[in-house]
């Protein structure tokens, strides 16, 4: 975002962006209705988007921008990353950057990744495998398992997910825990991928937030290759739960017209595939993902795990889901922990979510859109 600021303003000399930096987990705990009182452009969470959205605090750029570019947006699309920014029929930020968790392995350590969880499970039994399971992360892992079982979480009217989906997704990812390095409960997917990328012993992540950049030549110790995800023991193929980053404009920003101009700038295929690329960026529009110089410099990176990311399971979109999966993730590392049993564990999930619903006046509208 840095370098496509200094472009904009090397062809815009009148205009000037400065980027402030905050940390990962507050990309997705702060207040984007906060932020958007402080600043004019915000690189957002895509879960915050109906509570800022219903608070007036971002400007729906499909009114500010041309059809034409909107429709090249949703046309252009990676998986569901243009409709997780859209809310009453309104587009409230670009997709700037997809992503959701794919498998990654070192090259040299392995010759391929493990295809199905009995294989995963030898290779954890080994000490060679590392997942991120702080409490986002941990939870959505348990949000991939319970939809790869058959049962998307949050759609029915009192309970996050039925009790046999939700213990045996538990199980799964309990047991594969167990097997790992305890390490990784306090272990981003950033930090995993670099212990991945750094060390001799851990060979592969069979699930976590894909980062293009350790695909590249010269960017760690030791280049990782990605792809898809391992199936579970049911013969299941795993669907795991898309990130990604919006990029939105205040509502209340004086320049709301430079703004605009910049986002489309951003989110342009031109600038996706080559200067947002080679300035670090994973981008989000979908002829970046085919590009073949994209794919030449991160090793097929993108070619390898569109098909990952086109599957990738939507969060519900209700205003106070941000709140809720905070506390989620919570009771869920928990239970990582060891510390609560499957039966209080969703006990405490469903709790949460009829609170949460109650709150926002939403029980039972938690449909996806």
């Amino acid at each position: 975002m840095v370098a496509t600021a200094q472009r904009c303003h090397e062809l815009n000399p009148l205009v000037r962006i400065e980027w402030e930096i905050r940390t990962l987990q507050d990309f997705a705990d702060a207040s984007v209705t906060r932020l958007a009182q402080e600043y004019d452009l915000l690189v957002i969470d895509h879960p915050s988007v109906p509570g800022a959205a219903e608070a007036g605090a971002l400007l729906p750029l499909d009114e500010w921008m041309t059809a034409s570019f909107v429709q090249n947006q949703a046309a252009h699309s990676v998986g569901r990353s243009y409709e997780s920014y859209v809310h009453n029929g309104h587009l409230w930020a670009l997709a700037i950057d997809a992503a959701t968790p794919v498998s990654g392995w070192r090259p040299d350590l392995l010759d391929t990744p493990p295809a199905t969880w009995a294989e995963l499970l030898d290779l954890a039994r080994a000490g060679m495998v590392a997942i991120p399971a702080i409490p986002i992360d941990s939870l959505m892992h348990f949000f991939m398992l319970c939809v790869s079982l058959g049962e998307e979480p949050l759609q029915r009217y009192e309970i996050v997910v039925k009790d046999d989906i939700g213990r045996e997704a538990l199980d799964l990812l309990r047991s594969l825990l167990a097997l790992c390095d305890p390490i990784c409960l306090a272990r981003n997917p950033i930090a995993t991928w670099e212990a991945l990328s750094s060390g001799d012993r851990v060979a592969v992540c069979p699930f976590a937030y894909g980062y293009s950049n350790y695909a590249r030549d010269g960017y760690a110790h030791h280049r990782i290759s990605f792809g898809g995800l391992p199936s579970l023991p049911g013969g299941q193929a795993l669907r795991s739960v898309l990130g990604g980053a919006g990029l939105a404009v205040s509502a209340r920003s004086p320049h709301r017209d430079v703004c605009v101009s910049y986002a489309e700038f951003v989110a342009s295929p031109a600038c996706q595939s080559r200067l947002y690329f080679e300035s670090g960026g994973q981008p989000g529009h979908r002829a970046a993902w085919l590009d073949d110089e994209v794919n030449r410099r991160s090793h097929n990176f993108f070619r390898d795990t569109l098909a990952t990311l086109d599957a990738a399971w939507l969060r519900p979109r209700f205003s106070d889901y941000p709140s809720f999966q905070d506390r989620a993730a919570a009771v869920i590392h928990e239970h990582l922990f060891g510390r609560t049993g499957d039966r209080e564990t969703l006990r405490r999930l469903n709790d949460l979510y009829l609170q949460t619903s109650f709150t926002t006046g939403k029980k039972g509208a938690h449909a996806t859109a």
